[in-house]
């Protein structure tokens, strides 16, 4: 028996579509995650047809550090794309380095929401509802946006470790394009939500 018979068999059955199963995994679980998300979005926007946004509570500092947290995400979409990019090419250093720094954004993301919540909370915007019934679709749409973060950075650390144990090669890579395939629906999630929520 050759080499290439023995290498013949995937890593991970395909489906009868010809796409590998987890990655149809990973498309279905995002489609469901699309429904979520529409549905708390129309829960804030109805609640903003009947409530007046405090604006007083966005003010300049905030928008400024909400617009920096934002961009923080959108480079970890990059550094993501490059992760991938370069288990492709075997360059393992750089593969290792690009991962520890979507890690590092997402992490440093979940931490400015955290203060800023503890700044609103501060200001006034209770996620109960008094005195702005805006605070309780608020703190249940950015929250669950911020858990799905958290998960994400999970994933990713769960990678890095194993990328920092060899565990990845060129042609053994696709764990990290199916956390990329996550990473940037989450990231595209909050552009979203950024523009309706702090610039609308």
């Amino acid at each position: 028996m050759n080499q290439t018979s023995v290498q013949t068999p995937a890593m991970h059955a395909e489906s009868s579509s010809g796409i590998d199963n987890r990655k149809l995994g990973i498309w279905l679980f995002l489609g469901s995650e699309v429904m979520f998300f529409s549905s708390l979005i129309a829960v804030y926007l109805l609640t903003r047809a009947s409530t007046v946004k405090p604006f007083e509570v966005f003010g300049p500092s905030t928008i400024t550090l909400i617009t920096a947290n934002t961009f923080l995400l959108i480079i970890s979409s990059f550094t993501m794309v490059l992760s991938l990019a370069f288990a492709r090419r075997g360059n393992q250093l750089a593969m290792k380095l690009s991962l520890l720094a979507t890690v590092l954004l997402g992490a440093t993301f979940v931490t400015i929401q955290a203060f800023e919540y503890n700044n609103l909370f501060h200001e006034g915007l209770t996620a109960i509802g008094d005195p702005f019934l805006f605070g309780s679709p608020f703190y249940l749409l950015t929250g669950f946006h911020g858990l799905h973060v958290i998960g994400g950075v999970g994933w990713n650390l769960i990678l890095l470790i194993k990328a920092l144990r060899g565990g990845y090669t060129k042609e053994n890579h696709s764990s990290i394009e199916l956390s990329g395939l996550y990473w940037h629906f989450v990231d595209v999630v909050w552009i979203i939500l950024f523009t309706i929520i702090y610039l609308i």
